[in-house]
């Protein structure tokens, strides 16, 4: 697992260094190195096993070393944190190999005169008993979920006062692990049964989801990318909540949709294909890259209603009337975090001017739905700035639009007490991402 274990570092230097993202550096490294299964599995479970675990096994690094954390070099420490981790999280890894590739890593990366330091501090924990404490709850409970959890202290903060503890628990609970995999089947093109029975013959599991007619739940898929189904565009990959919120909006033939900011892409896409391809679905984004994203996934699906538009959210040129409108805003991501793992160690976690631009975009696309429209409002992330506050407020500055109640499946309950029009979904309610939808009809 040598070769693995270097890859791990390159890839969690990238992300430390140069604020990479995670699934895109570690599917980078394992297309140019052309991994197998198993050296696949151990280089993802590590990457993505050192992010999640970062404020704990810094604050583990802490407890062991006289040097203040801060001093320490990044290549050191992040080969500590990979060691620590293979120790503490890693039950097939012996102690031994765990301790010793760490120090032939540090060698490697002409850090001599770490090896040694690195050697203390990890033989240390295998002869400890147990091999860390954690804070004390009593003197400070919001540190302890901290260092449990792995969560910056000011999330702890505001899913406790949101949400209540036992909610803000099984929030922090649910980020450990790598989350499922859901796709959406792409009716364009196939039905549910046909593409489990393509799947299936690829070797991929396949599982039904109660909660949406045309979801399921992929495992052992291997690179999705490879999969013969996914090139001849019989899915794409998207999460349940994702799904839910096109549902509410609920497009079909023959309307005229705007999806605001729309790369990736995958609700536009879900929304074509309850269009039957029928109608004319514009997707805006701001960057040129994403609108060919967007262009090169539809034409994978099989969808011609799209039409890709240079547009600015907040501020940018006109659109036609629509029927339906999508206004998924750009947010903090608090929702994601067991997909994108890196956001807990941004310093702005909760950006404070982010509702503010939300609300601008949200007050803009309002302008152009029909009398009679639905407007979908959602986010991916866990914050009431972002989310209800943002939706109560534009009620009550809009008197043209009022709150349309939400037809949630069965399965799928309310976490807080909300308006009827808006739920925010969480992993242990609804089995999603956790994800914010609130709908809106003109008057």
């Amino acid at each position: 697992m040598a070769d693995s274990r270097s890859l791990a570092f390159n890839v969690l230097l990238k992300i430390e260094n140069d604020g990479a993202y995670s699934n895109l550096a570690l599917n980078h490294a394992i297309r140019e190195n052309k991994l197998g299964g198993v050296d696949s599995a151990f280089l993802s479970a590590l990457v993505y096993g050192v992010l999640e675990r970062k404020i704990t096994l810094d604050y583990i690094i802490k407890q062991y070393s006289k040097i203040p954390l801060r001093k320490i070099e990044t290549k050191t420490k992040i080969i500590l944190r990979m060691g620590i981790y293979q120790l503490l999280y890693m039950d097939k890894v012996p102690d031994s190999a765990a301790v010793n590739e760490s120090v032939k890593l540090a060698k490697r990366q002409r850090l001599q005169k770490s090896s040694g330091f690195i050697n203390g501090i990890l033989r240390g924990i295998t002869r400890a008993e147990p091999p860390y404490s954690l804070p004390e709850k009593d003197k400070d409970v919001f540190c302890y979920y901290s260092v449990k959890y792995s969560v910056p202290q000011s999330l702890v903060r505001l899913w406790i006062k949101s949400y209540g503890e036992e909610n803000a628990l099984k929030l922090m609970e649910s980020l450990s692990g790598r989350p499922k995999i859901f796709i959406r089947v792409n009716t364009l093109k196939t039905n549910k049964e046909a593409l489990k029975a393509e799947l299936e013959s690829e070797g991929v599991v396949c599982e039904d989801v109660a909660i949406l007619e045309n979801a399921l739940s992929l495992s052992r898929t291997g690179s999705i990318e490879r999969l013969k189904a996914y090139k001849t565009g019989l899915f794409h990959v998207q999460d349940l909540s994702s799904q839910l919120c096109v549902d509410v909006l609920a497009p079909k033939p023959r309307d005229i949709m705007l999806d605001i900011c729309s790369a990736p892409g995958g609700k536009a896409f879900t929304a074509a294909q309850y269009m039957n391809n029928r109608g004319k679905l514009f997707a805006c984004d701001l960057f040129d890259h994403k609108l060919k994203l967007i262009g090169s996934g539809a034409e994978r699906l099989g969808i011609s209603t799209i039409v890709t538009q240079k547009r600015d959210g907040a501020s940018g040129a006109d659109l036609p009337l629509a029927d339906k409108i999508l206004c998924d805003v750009p947010c903090s991501g608090l929702g994601i975090l067991s997909r994108k793992p890196e956001i807990r160690s941004k310093e702005d976690l909760i950006p404070a001017d982010l509702p503010e631009l939300q609300y601008k975009i949200l007050c803009r696309s309002a302008r152009y739905l029909a009398s009679g429209g639905t407007l979908v409002y959602s986010t991916c992330t866990l914050n009431p700035a972002e989310n209800g506050e943002n939706a109560s407020r534009f009620l009550s500055s809009h008197p043209d639009f009022k709150g349309k109640p939400l037809k949630l499946p069965e399965g799928v309950s309310r976490a807080v007490d909300e308006n009827d029009y808006e739920i925010t979904l969480m992993p242990h309610t609804a089995g999603t991402d956790g994800f914010y939808i609130a709908a809106f009809t003109k008057k």
